[in-house]
């Protein structure tokens, strides 16, 4: 019983199957084929907004590619302590920006708050002896699970126009918070001061295929040029869109994240008490003691230990494609423990 990460689970066939169906003949490279050139129109409409799309291999390269195009390399790009960007790109986002720095901050659940910006922006002079902030970067859905609901997206961006910062969101599960709050996509990113989104597909039914959507279309250019000189401009760039156009048309993201949300559920109402906060997204996360992971191990379970170590904690990551199964016989061994 696999939950280590819904990276390990297989691609949906809808998007195996608009694979095939691109793989006839002849197209222009570099982004110039015919399902590229549809992505912008594709995008704009999911938005409600005229958006630029940046097609990538890797989400650890749109999150760096974004945040390098937003603070100079003496800058700082404020995240929480447990953002992917701190604990999981290898210093990605600080190699491709040439050296900025990213400030961290503490918040309930792995989220940014506006007081913590505003108490971090206090304690920076700004002067010319320390890193000056220029992004805020959240996670949608976050590193443990949490959506950020409009109106604290809203309130972020708030804070950052107060202060002069731009935002940054890494929606690697950003379909699993569309489907979770119900709201559109628009009212959580550019309608509440989101300037540049990570959008992720690869962990929720794709092969591979990740994504810049660009709202402030003023950071376009940069950001193209970026994506050239970082090695990410791929010349058969007709598979990515090819996927990416079957991801959203037809809403099969939202019915694939619903699904994992849903399963995900069911497994923490088995943790119970055991949870170490609610089930949002396709995430959950509980704390059993160092015994009862031995003995879930025994039983074949993978999974990821979270926290501290020793700490007891795991991380269990339900797949849009996770056998019900498996699903229902997790959830016993969970509430046996």
């Amino acid at each position: 019983m696999n939950f280590r990460s819904d990276n390990s689970a297989s691609a949906a066939p809808e998007i195996l199957a608009a694979l095939a169906n691109a793989n006839e003949g002849f197209a222009a490279t570099y982004s110039e084929d015919p399902w590229s050139r549809r992505l912008d129109e594709a995008f704009s409409n999911l938005f409600e907004r005229e958006v630029r799309v940046f097609t990538v291999a890797s989400g650890t390269a749109a999150n760096a590619i974004a945040v390098a195009s937003l603070t100079p390399p003496w800058g700082a790009v404020l995240c929480h302590r447990e953002a992917h960007i701190e604990c999981d790109e290898c210093g990605a986002p600080e190699f491709y920006s040439g050296g900025a720095k990213l400030g961290l901050m503490e918040g309930a659940a792995a989220k940014v708050t506006p007081e913590a910006v505003a108490a971090v922006m206090a304690r920076n002079g700004r002067s010319l002896h320390s890193a000056e902030p220029s992004a805020i970067s959240i996670s949608q859905a976050n590193e443990r699970g949490m959506a950020y609901r409009p109106d604290e997206v809203a309130a972020i961006g708030g804070v950052a126009r107060r202060f002069g910062l731009k935002v940054h969101m890494d929606g690697a599960r950003f379909a699993n918070a569309v489907a979770a709050l119900g709201c559109s996509p628009a009212e959580i990113t550019w309608r509440a001061g989101v300037d540049l989104l990570s959008f992720g597909a690869t962990k929720n039914g794709a092969l591979g295929a990740e994504a810049i959507v660009c709202f402030d279309l003023d950071l376009a250019a940069e950001i193209e040029r970026r994506r050239k000189r970082g090695g990410h401009l791929l010349s058969k760039g007709r598979y990515i869109a090819a996927q990416l156009l079957a991801y959203i048309e037809g809403d099969l993201w939202l019915r694939l994240a619903a699904r994992a949300n849903r399963l995900a559920q069911r497994l923490g109402e088995g943790a119970g008490a055991c949870l170490s906060h609610a089930v949002e997204t396709n995430q959950v996360f509980v704390r059993l003691g160092v015994e009862a992971l031995a003995r879930l191990r025994a039983k074949g379970v993978e999974f990821y230990d979270w926290g501290a170590q020793g700490s007891g904690e795991i991380r269990l990551v339900v797949s849009w494609n996770q056998d019900e199964a498996e699903i229902e016989a997790m959830r016993a061994l969970l509430a046996s423990l």
